[in-house]
């Protein structure tokens, strides 16, 4: 009585191959609608921390990150959105907005995102 030894193949089938590549197709396609939500974001921070610098009354902070999201191209909010205090003789602007991304048919992704000019208060 023999006993062949089968090696155990290696490697990865045709469908299992197809899995992976529609799964990695999907996720390029959303991650490439999200990330100029992300860099908006960003743009946001970096402008609200400008304005709350720049700024030391409400219709000046509002009005300074205006003039920085018009050069930005800045479309989620604008000055009159912002939530503006004064903490300690600091000016502290915070802001929160939700972006909905379109994915197929009726699913959507949604995004909340908020911030503030000093970190210590979002």
């Amino acid at each position: 009585m023999t006993f062949r030894t089968h090696r155990a193949q290696r490697g990865i089938t045709f469908l299992g191959l197809l899995f992976f590549g529609i799964i990695l197709a999907l996720l390029v396609i959303v991650g490439a609608r999200v990330v100029p939500t992300v860099t908006e974001y960003m743009s946001i921070t970096k402008a609200v921390k400008k304005a709350a610098q720049d700024g030391d009354t409400v219709p000046s902070v509002r009005a300074a990150f205006d003039r920085t999201a018009s050069v930005d191209y800045i479309d989620s909010i604008s000055g009159k959105d912002l939530e503006i205090t004064k903490i300690d003789g600091k000016v502290i602007v915070r802001f929160a907005y939700d972006k909905e991304i379109p994915l197929f048919g009726p699913a959507y992704l949604l995004i909340k995102y908020r911030g503030a000019s000093d970190s210590g208060y979002n």
